[in-house]
């Protein structure tokens, strides 16, 4: 079992490894080692998330996710398989993590009367220096 906060736990069964060929530079070691890591976890097949985190990792995953409900992550930035095998479970922990947060709902809010009379205050007083700048007696076209 991987902790990914002390309520939520994945189960390593439900993760799914593959090593891959790692595009990029490299020399000729990249042609010969499959050092890049496919990490697929099961979002909706999954046992052990609540239903509220399965849908919202399913939209945070975004493009990574697969029309199955597969959460696939591609990790090759490191030169070896066990480097770029805990890149990739950090950032589906991380990831998971994310999910379990609820979002706060937003109350709307009115005004308090002290912000009322204060808008109301500022816009007299520019409604004040407006005025003055109009019609002033004596000026160029008289």
């Amino acid at each position: 079992m991987i902790p990914v906060t002390p309520r939520i736990w994945l189960d390593e069964d439900e993760i799914e490894e593959t090593f891959v060929r790692a595009s990029g530079p490299g020399g000729q070691n990249v042609n010969k080692v499959s050092s890049a890591v496919q990490l697929r976890f099961d979002v909706r097949g999954s046992k052990t998330l609540a239903d509220h985190v399965k849908e919202r990792l399913s939209r945070l995953a975004g493009r990574r996710l697969t029309k199955d409900g597969v959460l696939v992550l591609v990790a090759q930035r490191y030169r070896t398989q066990e480097q770029n095998r805990a890149d990739a479970l950090a950032r589906l922990v991380e990831l998971v993590r994310e999910a379990a947060i609820v979002p706060i709902t937003r109350r709307p809010t009115r005004p308090t009367l002290g912000s009322k009379i204060r808008r109301l205050e500022g816009k007299a007083k520019r409604a004040g220096v407006k005025s003055l700048r109009r019609d002033r007696p004596g000026g160029p076209d008289e």
